[in-house]
């Protein structure tokens, strides 16, 4: 008897894995508590670096009470501010700061709730994994046009980037072109999902998307040396980085005010850590 009890003993590690799991399940039911007995919608648009999260926490929340209806669009950040300045939205996503003006003018309420860095990136087949901040430069205002020219193979460069209503756009542009010129031979994407596939798919491309959109579908390039990495993010020794924020239109309150805590919560900000950003306590 004593031989069968001792093999359907749990062994410590597991148990301790289970006690996590159960933990982390339970955490996510209290975030979740507040939506019970809610019904409505939220309507989320903006910058798109947020919408992993985004489209997680909606997930969860839906799941938990179907009477809930959330939407999620992108946009980029421009458009997520003004949307939710001008009454279309509940939420309006940010990858920048709202400008005085824009605050002002939409009285708006601000929602930091994560650190994000801006990687550089290339398609994996691309050998060029490190480049100067001088090199970024030349290669973004079309002086440098072969990848020849920086140790790669002899291939064309083809540029990506984003429109000028992008967050993403805005802090790469000040941080790592310094607020230089970007070609106008360069192609246009909408969004950061659409840059990481349009880079993963050329094997001369060259780009700019959210580091929590990192994947191994595409290659991240070090700017001096130093890697997008979670680590260099939050350290700031990598510098291309900024804050995704929530907006609201006034204080927020109802289901919208419910979201946002879901963001602050335990449960959220172990989402936002699982989905490659930096979580920012309120």
């Amino acid at each position: 008897m004593k031989k069968i009890i001792a093999k359907l003993k749990m062994p410590a590690v597991f148990g301790l894995a289970l006690g996590l799991l159960f933990c982390a399940a339970g955490a996510r039911a209290d975030a979740l508590a507040p939506f019970k007995g809610e019904k409505g919608t939220i309507k989320i648009s903006g910058g798109t670096a947020h919408i992993p999260v985004m489209k997680e926490m909606a997930k969860r929340i839906m799941r938990f009470n179907p009477k809930i209806r959330i939407s999620l669009a992108g946009g980029g950040s421009g458009v997520g501010i003004r949307q939710v300045g001008e009454g279309l939205v509940n939420i309006g996503n940010s990858g920048r700061r709202p400008t005085a003006n824009e605050i002002e003018k939409y009285h708006l309420s601000l929602f930091r709730w994560a650190v994000d860095g801006v990687a550089v990136a290339v398609n994996p087949k691309n050998p060029v994994r490190d480049l100067s901040k001088s090199q970024l430069k030349k290669i973004f205002s079309g002086q440098i046009e072969n990848w020849k020219e920086l140790g790669g193979e002899d291939r064309s460069i083809n540029l990506y980037t984003r429109d000028k209503a992008s967050g993403t756009r805005a802090v790469f542009w000040k941080k790592a072109l310094d607020k230089g010129e970007i070609s106008p031979r360069a192609n246009f994407v909408p969004s950061n999902g659409a840059m990481k596939s349009a880079i993963a798919t050329d094997p001369g491309g060259i780009g700019y998307l959210s580091a929590g959109n990192l994947d191994k579908s595409v290659a991240a390039v070090a700017i001096e040396g130093v890697e997008p990495s979670l680590k260099n993010i939050k350290s700031g020794v990598y510098k291309i980085s900024r804050s995704l924020f929530s907006n609201t239109k006034g204080t927020p309150g109802g289901l919208t005010k419910k979201f946002i805590d879901y963001l602050y919560s335990p449960a959220g900000q172990r989402l936002i850590a699982e989905k490659g950003f930096i979580p920012v306590a309120r």
